[in-house]
């Protein structure tokens, strides 16, 4: 097949897209809105950016059902702070649960059955259960397109990091057995990370430090 994404639905176009960028991680963003109000959402279309200075980035996409933003977009408009909660297997459940379309005043934390952790840099609280979370303001937010099938890109910098113990190898190295992260497939689909493909990179024939 030959497609030009201009002549198809744009739900068919993500259809592709989701279907073959993956398995992708999953940003699972916590914010509050101008009254303090806690919203919890997990979004797929998320990454790291860099480590200088430490960026993350996730992309809200613009609801098809009724063609407005996401409550955690026009929340990180107006407070200008999130945290990422990283999902693994045990919170798997409670992150589903708190995909649920609802309105701004629906508490996602207790749908879910999560508990609400202070932050140290941001007034967004923390999922207590997961094991990895990152404080951020945003550093900018670059609207795509308003429309359905639109979204924008949120990038925040990285103000403090949360990690359990239990998931360290000493000062910087995560365990992945002990993590067990999730990731996002198409549908209702996720993964585990557990057939591991270990490779020594080529040696770097460049200057400098690789």
């Amino acid at each position: 097949m030959e497609i030009n994404p201009t002549t198809i639905p744009n739900q068919s176009v993500y259809k592709i897209l989701a279907g073959s960028v993956l398995p992708r991680p999953i940003g699972w963003i916590s914010t509050v809105d101008l009254n303090g109000r806690p919203n919890l959402a997990p979004f797929s279309f998320f990454n790291a950016v860099c480590s200088n200075p430490p960026t993350l980035l996730f992309c809200p996409l613009i609801r098809g059902k009724d063609g407005k933003a996401k409550d955690t977009l026009n929340n990180v408009r107006a407070t200008h702070e999130f945290v990422v909660n990283i999902v693994t297997e045990d919170t798997l459940q409670a992150m589903n649960a708190s995909s649920i379309e609802a309105p701004p005043d629906f508490n996602e934390f207790e749908f879910a059955g999560l508990t609400l952790a202070p932050s140290i840099s941001v007034k967004p609280p923390r999922v207590k259960e997961s094991p990895i979370h990152f404080e951020c303001r945003v550093r900018e937010i670059i609207e795509i397109n308003n429309e359905p099938g639109g979204g924008s890109i949120v990038i925040g910098t990285i103000l403090h990091i949360h990690t359990e113990d239990r998931v360290m190898l000493g000062q910087d190295k995560i365990d992945l057995s002990a993590l067990k992260p999730v990731g996002r497939l198409m549908g209702g689909g996720f993964c585990r990370v557990t057939d591991l493909i270990e490779m020594e990179r080529p040696k770097s024939i460049i200057g400098g430090k690789s």
